[in-house]
Formats: C-alpha cells, sequence, structure tokens
C-alpha cells in the first residue's frame, strides 16, 4: 500500500498548492519574541538537511537521532531525516549520559545532531558508541574536526531544492520513540510512514482543529504528544500553532494564552495541577479569553483537576488515552460526547479496545482487567528496536497488551486504574495507586502526591504515599489522621497508606508520569539509578 512521505503531507504539499508564504507557526522564544515560521521555511531548511545528510552518505534506514531543545532546527532536521528515508529519533535535550548511551547505542545512531552547550555529554560516552559517525553541531560556524561539524556551514552550500519520493510504502520506518524507561530500560518503538493516516484522523476527530485555530500542544517533541500531535498534526491541516521554547512558568503561560488569542490548548495534568498551586489572580483574564476547549494527556486527569481546570477556565477539559506505542490517540473525551470526570473516555473511531483478565478473557461491565487492543490500526509501532522479544512480549493473538489496567462502564467509558506493575497487592486486596492519589489530591492541603507498594512482612505490600505541601501548610498529626480517614472513606480501608512522607516534589518523567522507581529507592535509601528523563 501506498502512502505519502509524512514531508510531503506536511510540508511539500502545500508549497505546491500555493500555500508557501503561510504563516503557520508562531515560534515563542525564553525571552517571549517571537519568531514566525512558513511552509517555505521548513521545506528549505529541511530540504538543505535532507542535503547535507545525503552527501554524509546516510541511506534508507539509518537511524539520525536528534539531540536538541524544542527549536525551529529541531523540526527542520526531523523533516529532513524523513525526506531522505533515514529514520529520525528525538531525544529529549535533558537526558543524562548513561540515558542518552542507552538510546543512541540501542538505536545505533550513525548521525547525531545536537547544539554545542550539549556536546560535553555525547563526547563523555562517544567511545562507546561505534557507530556514530558524524556529529552535526546547530550552533558553531566552523568544524572543529572530522567528527564534529558545523551544520550551519554544511547547509551553506546547499539548495533549497531537494528531490525525494512523495509516495512510498506504507511501512517504511519513519521515526524511534523512546518509550519513558519508568519501570525498566527505555524501548525503541518503531513507527512507520503509514501511522500520519492515524494522527491525521484522530486530529480531526477528537481535537477538531480547524484553519482559522490557534493550536497549542505544550509536549515536547521528543514525547510522542509533542511530534505527533504538536509538530506533525497541525502541518497537515494550514492552522497555525503555536511552539515555546521556555519551561513552564504559570505567569508567562497564561500571558501566551491571553495574549497570543490561543482557541485550542494541548497540554497535561502536571501543568494545570501546578497551575492550581498559583494565585487565581493570574486567571483573571483567561475566562473571558477565546479559548474554547482544553485537552489533557499523559497521565490520568483527576476529577478534582478536571473541575478547577472547568471553572477557571471557563470552558471542557477532555482527557484523552494513548501511549508511545500506539503513535496516535486512542480513547477520548471529545466534543459532542457527555465527560465523565476521571474517564479516559471512548475509543475513537476503527479503535477497538477490550479489557481481558489474566486468561485473555473479556471482563464482564465494571470489573478490573488488562487494557488491550486489537492489533492492525495504522499508527501501530511495529517493533521495539532491537529488542524483538520485547515486541513479542506484547502481544496475546490479536490483542497489544498496553500494560494499563482499566474497566468499561455500562455507557462504554474506560476508566484508568493503574500501571499492570504498579497494583499493589496488600493484605490480598489489590489497590492502584491512582485512586488514592486522586483522594488525596482532593484534600486541599495536598498539593501533589503519589502513591507506591513497599515490601512488608505482614501484608505484602504496603502502601506509601509521598506527598507535597503548599508553602503555608504543617504536617502534623491532625492533618494525617485527615488524610487517612478521607482515603479510608473514599477510596477503603484498605487503601489507607501505612506511611506518609513528605517531599518538596515528586519525581516524574517528561510526559508527566509518575517515576515510581524513584520513590522505592529513595524510601528504602538505594541509589534511584538514572534520573535524567525526569521534567
Amino acid at each position: 500500500m501506498k502512502v505519502n512521505n509524512i514531508a510531503y503531507d506536511c510540508l511539500t504539499q502545500y508549497c505546491e498548492q500555493g500555500f508557501g508564504n503561510k504563516e503557520i507557526i508562531h515560534w515563542i522564544h525564553k525571552d517571549l519574541s517571537e519568531s514566525i515560521y512558513s511552509y517555505n521555511y521548513f521545506e528549505s531548511e529541511s530540504n538543505k538537511i535532507a542535503s547535507v545528510l545525503h552527501e554524509l552518505s546516510i541511506t534508507r534506514g539509518d537511524i539520525i537521532s536528534i539531540f536538541l531543545p524544542r527549536s525551529p532546527i529541531l523540526v527542520s532536521s526531523f523533516f529532513g531525516i524523513i525526506k531522505l528515508q533515514a529514520m529520525s529519533c528525538i531525544l529529549f535535550s535533558t537526558l543524562g549520559e548513561d540515558a542518552l548511551l542507552d538510546r543512541l547505542g540501542n538505536s545505533q545512531t550513525k548521525v547525531l545532531i545536537t547544539k554545542n552547550s550539549l556536546l560535553r555529554k555525547i563526547l563523555a560516552i562517544k567511545d562507546d558508541l561505534p557507530e556514530l559517525k558524524k556529529i552535526l553541531v546547530t550552533d558553531i560556524d566552523e568544524h572543529q574536526s572530522d567528527f564534529i561539524l558545523s551544520l550551519p556551514e554544511l547547509m551553506e552550500s546547499e539548495s533549497s531544492d531537494f528531490d525525494y519520493p512523495h509516495h512510498l510504502d506504507s511501512e517504511t520506518p519513519a521515526f524511534l520513540q523512546y518509550t519513558s524507561g519508568s519501570t525498566g530500560k527505555p524501548k525503541g518503538a518503531l513507527h512507520v510512514h503509514g501511522a500520519i493516516q492515524d494522527i491525521i484522523q484522530s486530529f480531526k476527530e477528537i481535537l477538531g482543529v480547524q484553519s482559522d485555530d490557534l493550536y497549542w500542544c505544550t509536549a515536547d517533541p521528543a514525547w510522542i504528544t509533542g511530534l505527533s500531535y504538536g509538530v506533525i498534526a497541525p502541518l497537515t491541516t494550514i492552522s497555525q500553532s503555536i511552539q515555546f521554547s521556555g519551561t513552564y512558568n504559570a505567569e508567562n503561560w497564561m500571558n501566551i494564552l491571553k495574549d497570543k488569542k490561543v482557541t485550542i490548548w494541548y497540554t497535561a495534568p502536571t501543568v494545570l495541577r501546578m497551575l492550581m498551586q498559583e494565585d487565581e489572580g493570574i486567571f483573571d483574564d483567561i475566562r473571558s479569553n477565546h479559548l474554547k476547549r482544553i485537552y489533557s494527556v499523559g497521565e490520568p486527569l483527576n476529577p478534582e483537576i478536571y473541575h478547577w481546570g472547568k471553572e477557571i477556565f471557563s470552558t471542557e477539559v477532555y482527557d484523552n488515552w494513548f501511549q508511545s506505542e500506539t503513535g496516535s490517540i486512542m480513547i477520548a473525551n471529545r466534543p459532542g460526547m457527555e465527560v465523565k470526570p476521571g474517564s479516559m473516555g471512548k475509543p475513537r473511531s476503527g479503535i477497538q479496545p477490550f479489557i481481558l483478565d489474566d486468561e485473555m478473557q473479556i471482563c464482564p461491565v465494571g470489573k478490573q482487567g488488562h487494557l488491550t487492543l486489537k492489533k492492525g490500526w495504522a499508527s501501530m509501532f511495529r517493533t521495539y528496536f532491537h529488542k524483538e522479544d520485547a515486541y513479542a512480549n506484547k502481544f496475546r493473538g490479536e490483542y497489544y497488551i498496553t500494560g494499563d489496567l482499566a474497566y468499561k462502564d455500562e455507557d462504554g467509558y474506560y476508566w484508568y486504574v493503574s500501571r499492570s506493575d504498579d497494583v499493589i497487592n496488600t493484605a490480598g486486596h489489590l489497590v492502584g495507586p491512582f485512586e488514592v492519589e486522586s483522594a488525596l489530591l482532593e484534600i486541599e492541603e495536598i498539593a501533589d502526591a503519589a502513591v507506591i507498594g513497599v515490601d512488608d512482612p505482614l501484608l505484602h505490600k504496603k502502601i506509601v504515599a509521598f506527598i507535597v505541601l503548599p508553602d503555608d501548610v504543617t504536617w502534623d498529626k491532625k492533618l494525617e489522621l485527615k488524610c487517612r480517614v478521607y482515603i479510608s472513606n473514599k477510596v477503603s480501608t484498605v487503601a489507607t497508606p501505612s506511611d506518609f512522607v513528605v517531599t518538596d516534589k515528586i519525581p516524574k518523567n517528561q510526559s508527566g508520569k509518575i517515576l515510581r522507581r524513584v520513590l522505592r529507592a529513595v524510601y528504602e535509601g538505594e541509589d534511584p539509578g538514572d534520573v535524567s528523563t525526569m521534567e
């Protein structure tokens, strides 16, 4: 089956149709200055990068990794790589040396695109990366050696035209997306050019961005949300979008929403939870703003966060669910359907989820089981790169095992419980951390929370709650009793934590997922290992 090259769907076709000069990305820099980019800009820059890589003998199937902060050159590099039918692998710029070595080694990266300030991390591990042939640095003007080259100098001599196949086999590899590594070594989920079909369909069906919208996805392109719905999808709609190079800052983010008149905002519960801790004065001008709706992904949207967001922003907040492995949104709340706070929503068109028990039998309505998907959708990952056994273990016949526990209610809504390996077996009762965390977050004095299970000689696993308190709250016996009683009443007596640990911050990765292995190590006084993927 033939499909369009992702780069053709996102850039080239619009230049051919006369939209080349259309402003498509408003890039807001760290200092809040703004640059505006057109289709022509990214088409030309990506052509030059494709030419550079071609001159370096990069061919179809080679891995080119991008180790850059969010920036226009990152976007251009991604499209330049896939025009050449090589595979792109975007890595978080915050990764440490060990995390980089895991990913670059597993992918057998041939060329790495990075910036000067990140170069030292690569040089520290380069002797363990025999496949790495060249490093292209985006912000130096001259080559440092035959190994470390100036990308601007190489691009200067290249034409802004590059002839590449606009149509190719749908199974042609396009990019690697590494899993979070929250429960083990990261794995590179391989996606193909055919994934563009599901990305476009889901963007239209769930987010409904129109040509007159201004859309802002806050996710980094190193995360599947940031790539699929921050870079690829909006470029296929001729709609304008925002990219922000800065990190989270409540005042700056609210000013962007207000001043730029953002109409559709795609973010994460972590962001909304952090905003909940801010002075409500920063939201005064938001309620009457142009914002039509908010979408949330990356971790479950707790009901209390949903209600807070809906009240503060005077608009609906839609939670949705997907994974690096699925490539596009699978289950979602969206316009036209009633929102049940705390629910993941319903599957989108063409997606068939099932709740199965340990024997792979369909669970009754309301019963918790393994969330699985009938395989075969276009954006489904094709393998874990060089970890085919791990890939095979994710399937049982026609079912993809997501690793999440959930249940379906009588109205067809899906409800997330926890990761299957996060479930706590305490005194023979199974307790999902999300339930306890949601209950804790409903308590006024708790700013953030995470729950883990640790070994206990009597209970098998005891429940431990890590909590973050606002600056004006002090932990004492009275507050502890309040938490115990509330959880006992809200969830169950068996879900009441045996221990509470007050901490300054809950460790999470870039997609907002709680790093429970880090919390377990902290609690047990052990080395937490590589924490460079933390937000």
